[in-house]
Formats: structure tokens, sequence, C-alpha cells
């Protein structure tokens, strides 16, 4: 099973982008998908969560602003980030909890680097 995430770019603030992640491979089911971040010299951070019922939990730096979805038929999570803020600049990670042939397990994506600009 492999994560891959797109979307990420240079932005000013106020802007808007939208971070993709795809899962491939052998799934029967997803259950739990979800956006972290990781700044510059910081821990990385939880971004925003859906569940398999798609039921959405974010971080209080970005309600309001982020929106979290997935498309259960293309095995796809989506982030739309919207009145982008310098603060809001790192290293996207997507995730996922996916039940394969065998097992559970968690799955992190390559990572996509988000620019804001002031």
């Amino acid at each position: 099973v492999q994560l891959q995430a797109y979307g990420g770019g240079l932005v000013q603030a106020g802007g808007s982008l939208r971070l993709s992640c795809a899962a491939s491979g052998v799934i029967y089911s997803i259950n739990s998908m979800g956006w972290y971040r990781q700044a510059p010299g910081k821990e990385r951070e939880l971004v925003a969560l859906i569940s398999s019922g798609s039921s959405t939990n974010y971080a209080d730096s970005v309600k309001g602003r982020f929106t979290i979805s997935r498309d259960n038929a293309k095995n796809t999570v989506y982030l739309q980030m919207n009145s982008l803020k310098p603060e809001d600049t790192a290293v996207y990670y997507c995730n996922a909890v996916i039940t394969g042939a065998t097992s559970v397990n968690r799955y992190w994506g390559q990572g996509t680097q988000v620019t804001v600009s002031s």
C-alpha cells in the first residue's frame, strides 16, 4: 500500500491550495484518513482527520479555514486550504489507517511542501 500526495506549492497569504492524497495497492477498506504538518524546527502536528463515516476533526489553528473530505471510490483524501497564513507553511503529510489482505496498518504519504508568503 502506498499513499501519494499532491498539490503543494507557493501561495500568497490569503490564498488557497487544495491537497490530494491517493492510496493504492491491496486495500480492503480505509478507516481514518488525515493530514499532518511539520514546520522547520517543530514537531509534526495534526491538521485534520476524517473517519470512515466522514466525521471530521480539526486543529484549532485551522478551524474555519481548512476543510477535509474524502472520496471512498477513489481512495483519496483532500484538504482544501483557504485564507492561508504564513504560519501554515510546512511540509504536509497524509495518513491513513488501511485494512489490507492480512492486517491493519497506518501509512504515511511522502509529504508535500506548502509555503505561504506574506
